[in-house]
């Protein structure tokens, strides 16, 4: 491969800005420079779909209606655990309206009934002329059960006499759990499995007995996280049109070519007979990555009747079957020295996924500081119970509340300020200079001791922080099409679940070639277009977008050989501005961009770019690039000593991402994030009753997230970096405000009252149960 070399700009700027030298491939296009100096990136660019989804003219996966669509519904079990003994499908068959019914199990081919292992599990599903007659359907389905012993608690379920949830060794999985770790479900018996004790950052280092003994002072406490789940606004569900011809399909998913490669693995098809569609999201936060069992279930039930298919969870279902945050059982112990240096950490978690794997606390304990000594011990624990799924930052979020209120712990036995201490043990600059601008908006200096806030009505400061890899997939490409008349177009596969994804890429697509965003037209969410990567662990910005310049770039170049041979001069004296192809030595010389796309031979000229290597070379395998996105939070809160009630009055988020590409869009990202970890920390939790095994607050009335008058203000620093890594140096945003803001809220709590929550959510009870107590 043909390569150059290129001089980017390199640091932060206000600390450390400077320029470094890179090998890129010869096509790449040169390095932008700063954010300062450029016309749209950086800016706050108005949602290019902002109007369709405050009108209503956005159509979700939902409001889908195709010619002779049926509806369907699917019959979940209401029973933990059991062997289904039969199922009599008759009646429902016979019910005027019905057009199809389909058992589950037939799906897999099997003879043999299943076994039941959670309430919500899906037994059959009806396809009808309307959702009402599919669920009266559905009552008419009659399953005769032998109920079995069930456990849905986590530490009843340690018990050697406790039922099991399988008997044999179960596949390897990493969805519910930290990214790039693999639970192993092989390992262990019972229901416990594990333990996980590495990831791609490495296994355990050092002698952690050996740090312990060399400690001045040392922490060790458990900490305890609940079970929570998405609660997305739009819920799972399909429109699956199968024809002859092949499989078409609406999905509301985080990843189309994840849903097309899992429907043609399924139903043993080739890629190019399944399509999938998804031109707009109602959320997914990590739970949205597959087709699930609905998926299938809908595409038998198309091709059976011949008819397209609408199958739309409700919110009970969404609760239920469609994944959950797992809780965590997670005890630290860290040592250090007088001066605030870590000499252990030694971590050991339990957690529970329901019927899967994936319950851990992530690996912000063995990367966030540098430490010479650690170990971790992680243990999936199975329960009669749905399956857990990727949340918004897997394992960090759990992790991190554990792992930043010790830290603050550590700093309060060491007599050291907790900025202090992190400063002399976090080595990321980013994170450095993110603490020094956040503890100066939010006020740090005016943090008074813990408990010594008067009167029964207490104010408390604390702060948190969190690391996130920047992720990259290297299977994302971007076509560029420029047409004759004039009009600029992107295409992708990739998904715009909310966050504004179509916007950046026309921002990128406008300022390689001097047009205005609005001149720009992206079509993505389809797999007809090149494969994009999955919406999850802010992987999107830094996968798509640098191809997505480098198609712009590369098209523009044949724009300019077609102009300068019109012109007689050489393409590189061409260059794009403010609309105009323009000579470089000679300004009178220039035409509109439209102008000169009617020189085109054909229709239309185009490019299609695909995601390389990171310049510098990733820093781990998976794709990985060289450094993380860190964040730091700090929290502000009012506790009322004589009612137990918590209120969150401010959160100052400082974030960085590289390169900001949309400064609206990105404090978007933070408020969610922000938002999200408060309603973990004060609201949210799945309530199971033992006797039954229900779900019994599987609703958004007794599910409790923060109302409008409970979310905090929010006030967001982007610091900019520029880590010289690929041609856009963007990176997304979404899982760092997740991380810390429960810790920093737990932080602020024990300053504000002067004893700690070790549990979360921190409620009223909670609170009024901690001053009751003293703890060492």
């Amino acid at each position: 491969m043909d390569t150059k070399k290129e001089k980017f700009p390199h640091g932060i700027p206000g600390y450390n800005l400077g320029e470094i030298e890179r090998e890129i491939p010869a096509e790449d296009p040169p390095a932008w420079p700063i954010n300062d100096e450029l016309r749209v990136i950086g800016k706050r660019v108005p949602r290019l779909d902002a109007r369709a989804k405050v009108t209503g003219e956005a159509k979700y996966t939902s409001d889908i209606q195709l010619p002779g669509m049926l509806y369907a519904k699917m019959l979940r079990a209401n029973v933990a655990h059991a062997k289904i003994l039969a199922i009599d499908t008759t009646l429902a068959e016979k019910l005027p309206g019905v057009h199809a019914v389909h058992l589950m199990h037939e799906m897999d081919d099997k003879d043999h009934l299943p076994m039941v292992k959670f309430v919500g599990q899906p037994i059959a599903g009806v396809a009808a002329e309307s959702l009402d007659i599919a669920k009266e359907a559905i009552k008419l389905i009659k399953v005769k059960y032998d109920e079995k012993p069930f456990v849905i608690d986590l530490e009843d379920a340690l018990d050697a006499n406790a039922p099991l949830v399988y008997d044999e060794p179960i596949a390897e999985q990493r969805d519910g759990g930290d990214v790039g770790v693999v639970h192993d479900g092989s390992k262990g018996k019972g229901n416990l499995r594990g333990p996980s004790t590495s990831s791609f950052w490495g296994g355990p280092r050092g002698d952690v007995e050996k740090g312990f003994a060399e400690a001045d002072v040392v922490v060790e406490r458990t900490y305890r996280t609940q079970v929570h789940t998405h609660v997305p606004l739009e819920t799972h569900g399909v429109v699956i049109d199968w024809k002859p011809e092949g499989m078409t399909v609406y999905a509301s998913t985080q990843s189309t070519k994840g849903v097309r490669d899992e429907l043609a693995t399924y139903f043993d098809l080739p890629k190019s007979q399944v399509r999938v569609i998804c031109q707009f999201m109602g959320g997914g936060f990590g739970a949205k990555h597959s087709a699930g069992t609905f998926g299938p279930m809908a595409a038998t039930l198309s091709k059976k009747t011949g008819r397209p298919v609408w199958l739309m969870l409700d919110r009970q279902e969404e609760h239920l079957a469609e994944g959950n945050r797992p809780n965590s059982l997670h005890s630290l112990k860290i040592g250090a020295k007088k001066d605030g240096t870590l000499t252990a950490i030694q971590q050991k978690s339990h957690g529970t996924a329901g019927v899967a794997l994936g319950a851990g606390v992530g690996r912000i304990a063995q990367i966030l500081y540098e430490c010479p000594n650690f170990t971790t011990e992680q243990y999936d624990v199975l329960t009669h119970a749905g399956p857990g799924a990727a949340w918004r930052a897997p394992g960090n979020v759990q992790g991190a509340f554990g792992v930043e209120q010790a830290i603050d712990e550590l700093a309060e036995k060491l007599k050291i300020d907790p900025l202090t201490l992190r400063d002399k043990i976090d080595k990321s600059d980013v994170r450095k200079v993110e603490r020094m601008r956040g503890a100066e908006k939010f006020g740090w200096s005016k943090r008074q001791p813990a408990g010594s806030s008067q009167g029964p009505v207490k104010k408390g400061m604390g702060m948190a922080q969190s690391t996130w890899p920047r992720f990259v997939h290297l299977d994302s490409s971007v076509e560029v099409k420029l047409y004759k008349d004039g009009a600029v177009e992107v295409r992708s596969g990739v998904q715009d679940i909310g966050t504004g994804t179509k916007t950046i890429l026309a921002q990128v697509v406008a300022e390689e070639l001097g047009l205005e965003v609005s001149d720009v037209t992206v079509r993505i969410g389809d797999t007809v277009f090149p494969d994009g990567p999955a919406s999850g662990g802010s992987v999107v910005t830094g996968s798509i977008t640098p191809p997505t310049r480098n198609a712009a770039y590369q098209v523009k170049l044949k724009l300019f050989d077609l102009v300068a041979k019109e012109w007689k001069t050489e393409a590189n004296k061409l260059t794009v501005k403010d609309g105009m192809v323009v000579h470089m030595d000679d300004s009178s010389r220039k035409m509109t961009f439209k102008d000169a796309l009617k020189s085109l031979r054909t229709g239309h000229i185009s490019v299609l770019a695909s995601r390389g290597d990171d310049y510098g070379g990733f820093q781990q395998s998976w794709g990985l690039a060289y450094g993380d996105l860190g964040s730091v939070q700090f929290a502000e809160v009012t506790v009322d000593t004589q009612t137990g009630l918590i209120k969150v009055d401010r959160i100052v988020a400082a974030h960085s991402c590289a390169r900001p590409l949309n400064i609206g869009q990105l404090e978007s990202q933070i408020n969610g994030g922000v938002i999200q970890g408060v309603s973990y920390a004060l609201y949210e939790a799945r309530v199971m009753d033992k006797g039954t095994g229900h779900f019994i607050n599987a609703n958004v009335d007794q599910y409790k997230m923060p109302y409008a008058m409970e979310i905090p203000e929010i006030e967001s620093i982007l610091v900019e970096e520029y880590p010289a890594q690929s041609s856009t140096d963007a990176y997304g945003i979404a899982e760092p405000a997740n991380i810390a803001t429960a810790a920093a809220i737990a932080n602020a709590v024990y300053n504000a009252i002067g004893v700690r929550i070790f549990e979360i959510p921190i409620t009223p009870a909670s609170i009024l149960n901690a001053l009751n107590k003293d703890y060492e």
